[in-house]
């Protein structure tokens, strides 16, 4: 039987290799190509795709990655992996980017049976086991929880332009924002109850999420994709839908949130 846990964290000293090997700015960020995700992908993201599939090919039935899409074919399980989530954070030399890998035993993301974050700038280490709890550095979440009342809503997949649009719309729902550059670590800090709220305000895919959605989902936190009528867990591990994504203490407060941002 695998040991995700270990061979996430044998991942994570392969990324870890990568940054040591394109260690500025000049080398993390020219163009190579584009993803199978549709964005632009740069020297960093590739290198880092390319050691964590090298790593975990062997164990998972198939894999979907931000820039090579879907390899494996349906066998299971199926490993939904974010390579650099806040890449631009790692091409600029800011300390706020992650590895995101799910293991699912099916196709949506109620079929996620195990979540890993590892935050490159902090290394703090987000686990999730369905049924079982989620963990920040072995010690189990749950017992602080986001405030109902949102202090701090954290906004992920920004552009000035969307900001300047959507800011004005929950200036009466929320207290302060906070725009920390990756969706992953923005919900593991939610699982927290570091934030309140956290909103994607660009539509989001399931290797931005599938990982970090389990720790949310653990600690008994709300989540909607607001742009398609399906319910969260059925959504699937793939490429090719996308929706911006809510998550909060309650469903009513992603309601809210949700309303606004949808009017």
């Amino acid at each position: 039987m695998t040991d995700w846990l270990e061979l996430c964290r044998a991942a994570v000293a392969d990324v870890d290799a990568v940054l040591e090997r394109l260690p500025t700015r000049a080398e993390r960020e020219p163009v190579v190509g584009a993803g199978e995700g549709g964005d632009e992908t740069t020297a960093i993201d590739q290198a880092a795709e390319e050691a964590i599939i090298a790593r975990i090919r062997e164990s998972a039935g198939a894999i979907v990655s931000e820039e090579v899409g879907r390899v494996g074919g349906s066998t299971l399980p199926l490993v939904v992996v974010d390579p650099i989530d806040g890449s631009l954070n790692a091409k600029r030399g800011i300390p706020f980017f992650s590895i995101s890998i799910a293991v699912a035993e099916g196709e949506t993301m109620d079929d996620v049976v195990f979540g890993f974050v590892h935050d490159f700038g902090s290394r703090e280490e987000w686990t999730a086991r369905r049924g079982e709890g989620a963990w920040l550095d072995g010690e189990q979440l749950g017992a602080v929880r986001p405030k109902e009342q949102v202090e701090i809503l954290s906004f992920e997949a920004t552009r000035t332009s969307l900001v300047a649009q959507e800011a004005p719309k929950v200036a009466d729902l929320a207290h302060r924002l906070r725009i920390m550059g990756s969706l992953a670590l923005s919900l593991c800090h939610l699982a927290a109850g570091r934030v309140d709220a956290v909103c994607s305000l660009k539509p989001a895919r399931s290797v931005d999420i599938a990982a970090a959605q389990l720790l949310c989902i653990e600690v008994g936190l709300a989540l909607d994709l607001f742009d398609v009528e399906e319910p969260f867990g059925a959504a699937p591990l793939d490429l090719e839908q996308r929706s911006r994504v809510v998550a909060a203490g309650t469903p009513e407060v992603c309601r809210r949130i949700a309303g606004a941002l949808s009017a």
